[in-house]
């Protein structure tokens, strides 16, 4: 049966000892990092929804009282208490609760604290269920379940320069998910929206590098504290040329994060020139012709997509090293090298 319980209901069964933590049913080494934490105390003073806790309820007959065990949502409840035992503050910067950022509970004004009080929890209770049925139900929760992605975990560990300018970015060109589907619904769930738009970011402070989880982690250590004043307007008037100029490309394929990515990085060379990062000696130097003839730029945006479209058996053998390194891993620099250039390329009125 779901019901719904206030934090303040939570915190009082938690504070005497009518909800408790069955081991049996929990992974007693699963602990969450403060970041996820701080994440989640900050969607409860959002209002913003969170996942179902599973309790089940026993009533003794004799004694007249209830008894709750907690069978899912142990870390969150966890972290809700601990919250409130100022165990942890708030991110520094809050965006649009910057009245209470950086603060423990116990620093929180009247109304924050009366807002995270009366959040309300969505609680599945389990009534008297036996310990066969409650560990059926644990056991197929967290089939499903998974953890904070990587992204989630940096969105609550940093809160400088570059991770706000990332988030309002990536609301301001959400259109490019909308309509483009540049990043699915699906994959923006887990924020992959702010982890492509902090790629981007990458591209205009450092150039086309290596990729992967830690070099996104340390764009965001390496500009937490400070980040050139330009790059957020870099970043726009980039995205502005191609939704601009290239709507039909976006259309393609080559709106696929992977290649997005690398399309991205070529119209910003074209127009202001990026640092040759990881690309090395083989970094073009900024050609005057790119982006002069931009019917010319879509015909040969249009060849590259057909040629990832095509059988592989069916590509010019002038493509095959473009078509092998979109094929592949396309974080990693040797794949990225190439795609860069020949996406460079493209954009010269020469044809391909």
């Amino acid at each position: 049966m779901l019901e719904q319980y206030t934090v303040a209901d939570i915190l009082s069964w938690l504070d005497d000892k009518t909800l408790v933590v069955n081991r049996e049913f929990q992974r007693s080494d699963r602990v969450w990092p403060t970041a996820a934490k701080v994440y989640l105390v900050d969607t409860i003073l959002r209002g913003m929804p969170i996942p179902k806790i599973y309790i089940r309820t026993q009533t003794d007959v004799a004694t007249r009282r209830s008894y709750r065990e907690v069978v899912d949502g142990q870390q969150r409840l966890m972290a809700i208490q601990s919250y409130a035992r100022d165990e942890f503050p708030l991110r520094p910067s809050g965006d649009d609760l910057e009245e209470m950022a950086g603060k423990l509970y116990s620093e929180l004004n009247e109304d924050a604290k009366l807002k995270f009080l009366e959040y309300s929890l969505p609680v599945e209770q389990l009534f008297n269920a036996s310990d066969a049925y409650v560990f059926d139900v644990f056991q197929r929760l967290n089939t499903y379940n998974y953890n904070l992605s990587a992204q989630e975990l940096r969105h609550g560990k940093y809160h400088g320069a570059f991770r706000n300018a990332v988030i309002s970015s990536s609301k301001r060109w959400a259109f490019l998910w909308d309509k483009y589907n540049v990043i699915g619904k699906r994959a923006r769930v887990r924020m992959a929206d702010d982890e492509l738009m902090a790629q981007l970011f990458g591209v205009v402070l450092e150039g086309v590098t290596d990729g992967g989880q830690p070099k996104i982690e340390r764009l965001y250590r390496t500009y937490d504290a400070d980040m050139p004043d330009k790059t957020p307007g870099r970043v726009d008037r980039t995205l502005e040329y191609l939704t601009d100029n290239f709507s039909e490309i976006l259309e393609t394929n080559l709106a696929r994060a992977p290649h997005f990515l690398m399309l991205f990085a070529a119209v910003a060379h074209a127009k202001f020139g990026i640092p040759s990062g990881d690309v090395g000696d083989k970094m073009p130097l900024q050609d005057p012709r790119a982006l002069t003839d931009v019917a010319a730029a879509i015909f040969n945006l249009s060849t590259l997509s057909d040629v990832l479209n095509g059988e592989s058996d069916d590509v010019p053998e002038r493509f095959h090293e473009f078509r092998l390194a979109s094929a592949g891993t396309t974080q990693r620099i040797r794949s990225r090298r190439v795609r860069f250039l020949m996406t460079y390329k493209a954009l010269l009125p020469d044809a391909l």
